[in-house]
C-alpha cells in the first residue's frame, strides 16, 4: 500500500517539533545525550504516533505494544514524546531531569515513569530484557510487540549477541529489533572502534531477518519498513526481525557537530547557539518540502 503524504507529512512535522523540544530541553537542563537523540527521533515518532499500540492515557492497558530504548542515554527524545502526548508536562521534564528524587533520570527507570517499560542505560541489556517480554507474550498468551531500539556502538555488548542467538533458538516472531546505526559511539566512529559491517550478514547469520532502510530520517523509507512488519502472533515461530536504521549523529545540530562523536554528549551553550540551531532544523523541514 501506497504512503500517503498527508501521513507523511504530519509525522515530519511531529519530527521538527520533538527535535527542536529536545534542544529546548538541554537548554534548560544543561546537558544531554544529544546526538543519539537526534538521531532516533524520526523512528520513535513514527512508532509513537503512528505505529505502537500505545495510549498515553492508560500506558499500563495489558495489551499494550512493549517499546524498550536500551540506548538509555537518549531518554530525554522519549521524555520530550511523553510530554508532548499530555502524559507529562515541560515543567516537570526540566525541573527534574538528572535531579536527586527526580523521576525523570539520564538513564530511564521504570518504577519512576509510567510509559517507561524497562530500565536501562547500562548497555547489552535492553536486547536481552525484550526476549524475556517476548517469551512472556508466548507463555501468557498475548499478542503485544516487543519492540527494543539499541545503537550501532552498544552492539559492542557481548550480551547483544547472546539475546540475538536466545531470540533465533525460541523463533520469536513478535519481538522487534531496530538499530539506530549513526556509526558514532562516545569515543569515536564504530568502524574505527569495532566494526559492525556487514551487519545485515551478520544478524542474518544469527537468524533474524533484516530490513534496511538507508535513510533513517525519510519518513517514507521508516513508513514503509513498519508497514511492512507481520501482524503479531506470539504462538507462531519464526524468524524476528532486525530493522537498520542509518541515521546521522547529531542530526540538525550546527558547529560541526552534525555527524561527529563530538555530540555524543552535547549542551546548548548559548542562546544564540540555540536560536540558531533551532533556525537550521526549521530549514530541514523546508527542504523535506522540496
Amino acid at each position: 500500500m501506497a504512503i500517503s503524504a498527508e501521513r507523511v507529512k504530519r509525522l515530519e512535522d511531529k519530527v521538527i517539533q520533538i527535535q527542536k523540544d529536545i534542544c529546548v530541553t538541554t537548554s534548560k537542563i544543561g546537558y544531554s545525550h544529544l546526538g543519539g537523540g537526534m538521531s532516533m527521533t524520526d523512528m520513535a515518532v513514527a512508532l509513537y504516533y503512528d505505529f505502537l499500540n500505545f495510549d498515553p492515557t492508560n500506558p499500563e492497558k495489558p495489551d499494550r505494544d512493549r517499546f524498550i530504548l536500551s540506548k538509555g542515554h537518549c531518554s530525554h527524545c522519549l521524555y520530550n514524546i511523553f510530554v508532548d502526548l499530555g502524559m507529562y508536562t515541560k515543567e516537570e521534564l526540566w525541573n527534574e531531569y538528572n535531579q536527586v528524587g527526580g523521576r525523570f533520570g539520564m538513564h530511564p527507570n521504570c518504577h519512576y515513569l509510567k510509559g517507561i517499560e524497562a530500565s536501562t542505560g547500562s548497555l547489552g541489556h535492553g536486547l536481552p530484557l525484550a526476549v524475556g517480554f517476548a517469551l512472556a507474550a508466548r507463555m501468557n498468551h498475548k499478542n503485544y510487540r516487543v519492540i527494543v531500539m539499541v545503537g550501532d556502538g552498544e552492539l559492542d555488548e557481548g550480551s547483544n549477541w547472546e539475546a540475538l542467538m536466545c531470540a533465533t533458538q525460541y523463533q520469536l516472531g513478535n519481538l522487534y529489533l531496530i538499530v539506530d546505526k549513526n556509526n558514532f559511539q562516545i569515543g569515536g566512529s564504530t568502524d574505527e572502534i569495532m566494526t559492525l559491517n556487514p551487519l545485515e550478514k551478520r544478524l542474518e547469520t544469527f537468524g533474524w531477518d533484516t530490513i534496511t532502510i538507508k535513510d533513517g530520517h525519510n519518513m517514507t523509507e521508516i513508513l514503509e519498513a513498519l508497514d511492512s512488519l507481520s501482524k503479531p502472533d506470539s504462538q507462531v515461530s519464526r524468524r524476528p526481525v532486525a530493522i537498520i536504521s542509518n541515521t546521522i549523529k547529531g542530526k540538525g545540530l550546527i558547529g560541526g557537530l552534525e555527524n561527529t562523536a563530538d555530540s555524543h554528549i552535547g549542551m546548548m551553550p548559548t542562546e544564540e547557539y540555540l536560536k540558531d540551531t533551532m533556525s537550521n532544523i526549521e530549514q530541514i523541514r523546508m527542504e523535506r518540502r522540496g
